[in-house]
């Protein structure tokens, strides 16, 4: 009795520490999962030959810093400001857009059954409160250096010594349990970084080919239109719609061939995602259903706002996996 006594103590001691210490537990947990994504890419970097040698983990771990340090700074300076001009400019001009758009809908028939004039209040009062907040949320973002920092250095010290950490977490279970566990937990790994590199490769596809095509029809803010439907990829049917629909307000701002237009490129780049692209690069990633990635990102949303939702799908990816081997009956 006073051992079940000394545990339930302990373990109420452990759930205080952990909710005292969540902001810093969320840190590590991010940092050793993106190590856990990014060690296949070491792994193929330790793997070349350069005059007959290899490079060493800590020379591949420089290298890949150096290249995500590359694309950070060339997005940051080429990408980010025309993507920041124009969500300033959509923000200040939606106000004396909105009534062309009403006055185009009104034309139609059924504009009084709609109830235009009362929706385009109210997404006008949503749309300009969320753009708002974004553009003056980024200095507060920027605020975070301090953590980012910590979680950079986390990162690249689980990626030299992530196994003896791993190792060592295995020891802790009978070693009759262990091979079974750490089958499960590579299988997760591997599941993970497939399909993170192949959801990055699809919104990478649409984002690009968006901000090519808006800029050909000349849509208003195309570069920002862009970003979006790339960003958004991410969720499964309602992040494209949600955009789509977006960009072609936008579009009809100007004309309604423009908006026409974005319609018709969606449909079409939908149709070559589905029968080209998602079978070759997604063909051995996870294959979640479209339900747990929304279930996931709303939940890491709600627990730890941006950076749960960047980590909501990947810990889909490492729960779903532990559950199929632990809990789900396949008799």
């Amino acid at each position: 009795m006073r051992g079940h006594i000394l545990f339930a103590v302990g373990v109420f001691l452990l759930l205080g520490l952990a909710w005292t210490l969540q902001k810093e537990l969320l840190i590590i947990y991010v940092s050793a999962l993106f190590a856990t994504v990014l060690m296949p890419v070491v792994n193929r970097i330790t793997a070349l030959e350069f005059h007959n040698r290899h490079a060493s983990r800590p020379a591949a771990i420089f290298l890949l810093i150096v290249g995500v340090a590359f694309i950070v700074v060339m997005f940051l300076i080429v990408g980010l400001p025309p993507v920041i001009h124009d969500l300033n400019l959509f923000s200040a001009e939606l106000p004396t857009r909105i009534p062309v758009i009403v006055a185009k809908l009104n034309r139609l028939p059924i504009a009084n059954r709609l109830g235009v004039d009362a929706i385009a209040q109210r997404a006008e009062t949503a749309v300009t409160a969320t753009a708002g907040y974004l553009v003056g949320a980024l200095p507060n973002w920027l605020t975070h250096v301090f953590d980012i920092l910590s979680a950079l250095f986390l990162c690249i010290y689980f990626m030299l010594e992530g196994e003896h950490a791993y190792r060592f977490f295995l020891s802790l279970f009978p070693r009759v349990h262990r091979l079974r566990l750490d089958a499960t937990l590579k299988r997760a790994e591997r599941k993970i970084s497939k399909w993170l590199l192949g959801q990055g490769l699809l919104m990478f596809c649409l984002g690009l080919s968006s901000t090519i095509v808006f800029g050909f029809l000349h849509v208003r803010y195309f570069i920002l239109l862009g970003f979006l439907m790339g960003l958004f990829n991410i969720i499964p049917i309602a992040g494209g719609v949600f955009t789509i629909l977006l960009a072609a307000g936008v579009a009809a701002l100007d004309s309604w061939t423009k908006m026409f237009g974005v319609l018709a490129f969606y449909l079409l780049y939908i149709n070559i995602e589905n029968a080209y692209l998602t079978p070759r690069i997604m063909r051995s990633s996870v294959n979640l259903m479209g339900l747990t990635i929304l279930v996931a990102l709303l939940l890491g949303t709600a627990i730890a706002g941006i950076v749960g939702a960047l980590v909501a799908v990947p810990t889909a990816a490492l729960l779903s996996v532990i559950l199929d081997e632990y809990a789900v009956k396949k008799d």
